[in-house]
């Protein structure tokens, strides 16, 4: 079995294997013709059940037929034109050879004496970013899996700032269409169910800053402690951006913790025509990015970056076996000093050879393509008589509704909506999402590929409404 054992006598073995890998996966990219075969659990899980693991194939090549039949065949491809649904993007080419790199060489990014180099490009990599921010000098940060880990480490931090004795007394501050993670976190750090406060947001789905302005106030009043307000640079369902240099200013004057969850609309960083969209980012304690989202890059792409890198102590630990305290004085690296994780990929090498291959730029123009056929989609949802669009796009999600004329009553046309998202699905030729708006159902495009078109854009709308019509007129004839 040591035959498998990447190392110096299995170099040419590696090579073959992996290129065999690659050219099945490009086969399958090139033949691809739809986002989804429209398979169902019930039908694949079988297949998968049947494999026994105890009984190898010992073979590359059967093992990737097999793989074809039970993943490749069916999965869902993020790159095809009319994936429309979640905050999954199309991945560039030179990510992906930092992704091969990185397997191979499976640095560990907690200490230096597990990966030496890596730990310098990922510290370069945040200095980029924070300077792309404009967090000052004495900013930092570290990668992490995601912006639910973000956003966790930062709200952890805040809560050590604050300085209080009582964790029941403390506050975190989110508009209503915050990201789950904000709720998630308040529960993880031990704070009381009461301790996130949801703040209303306007017509546009931005949080309402004098509501904001109220519950601050009136938390200092209660004798409570303002930890944090969490502010979206890009919501989830919306797109949305919060008044951000508004929120610094109650932030600063109410002695808050800003962090800025900017997940999705960290693509703004590197755009070339909207830029200014997230201005006041720069006034944060603490910022989510995900370079996996709006920089093009493959799962798990992610940072918390910080204004005053001394924050950042809330999340060290020493251990004799790892990173000793004396490493600190004797000036060596660590990056588990900042993390919540140990083991840790160098998922930084993806975003090093993108920007290196394509820079910030080419990257940016990418984001501005999606931003702009966001733009032209509203235009066309709002010029169809057939759907009601909530928002207008502020980054590249749009959110509308099926609104048939012979139907009025809304729980009729809540499961119109519904079954077509289903049927869409089923048939594989397009993937969109959903959620709610004021209890009611709506449905989501999230554009995220710029080989998107309006040409793309209405033919699904054409499908949604004709399987939410084939839905209502079935239903008629049920009720007759």
């Amino acid at each position: 079995m040591r035959s498998h054992l990447l190392n110096d006598t299995t170099a040419e073995q590696y090579r073959s294997s992996v290129t065999e890998g690659i050219e099945r996966v490009a086969a399958k990219l090139a033949a691809t013709d739809r986002p989804f075969t429209g398979v169902t659990v019930d039908a694949l899980a079988p297949a998968i059940d049947a494999i026994d693991l105890d009984k190898p194939l010992h073979d590359t090549a059967a093992v990737l037929d097999e793989l074809e039949d039970v993943y490749l065949r069916d999965a869902i491809y993020f790159h095809h034109p009319r994936y429309l649904a979640h905050l999954n993007c199309p991945v560039v080419i030179p990510a992906v050879v930092g992704e091969a790199i990185l397997s191979a060489v499976n640095s560990s990014l907690d200490t230096w004496d597990q990966s030496a180099g890596g730990t310098l490009i990922e510290r370069k990599l945040i200095d980029w970013t924070t300077d792309r921010i404009g967090l000052g000098e004495n900013a930092d940060g570290v990668f992490t899996s995601g912006g639910t880990q973000s956003n966790l480490q930062a709200l952890l931090l805040a809560r050590e700032e604050a300085k209080t004795d009582s964790l029941a007394k403390l506050r975190i501050f989110a508009s209503e269409v915050s990201h789950f993670s904000v709720k998630k976190s308040a529960k993880l750090l031990g704070l009381g169910q009461d301790a996130v406060v949801s703040i209303p947001v306007d017509h546009d789905k931005r949080m309402q800053t004098v509501a904001l302005a109220h519950e601050l106030e009136r938390c200092k009043k209660a004798g409570l402690v303002p930890m944090a307000v969490v502010a979206t640079g890009g919501t989830t369902d919306f797109g949305s951006i919060d008044p951000l240099p508004e929120i610094a200013e109650l932030c600063e004057q109410f002695n808050t913790w800003m962090h800025v969850d900017a997940a999705y609309g960290c693509g703004l960083l590197a755009s070339v025509k909207y830029r200014g969209r997230i201005d006041g980012i720069e006034r944060a304690d603490s910022v989510t990015v995900d370079y996996h989202k709006s920089f093009f890059q493959p799962v798990s792409s992610s940072a918390v970056l910080v204004r005053d890198a001394s924050t950042l102590r809330h999340a060290t630990y020493h251990a004799e076996y790892l990173n000793p305290r004396r490493m600190v004085t004797e000036r060596i690296p660590n990056q588990v000093d900042k993390s919540l994780q140990t083991t840790r990929r160098f998922d930084a090498l993806k975003l090093w050879v993108t920007l290196r291959v394509m820079g910030a730029d080419g990257i940016g123009q990418l984001f501005d393509e999606v931003c702009d056929l966001a733009v032209e989609g509203w235009k066309l949802l709002a010029a169809d008589p057939r759907f009601d669009v909530v928002v207008q796009p502020s980054l590249s999600t749009l959110v509308f509704r099926y609104i048939p004329a012979a139907v009025t009553d809304p729980a009729e046309i809540d499961r119109a909506n519904l079954y077509a998202r289903k049927a869409l699905f089923a048939s594989g030729d397009a993937v969109v999402a959903g959620t709610k708006v004021s209890a009611r159902h709506y449905l989501k495009f999230t554009l995220l590929n710029p080989e998107t078109t309006a040409d793309d854009i209405a033919a699904v709308l054409d499908l949604i409404a004709g399987h939410a019509e084939q839905y209502l007129g079935e239903s008629l004839d049920r009720a007759s």
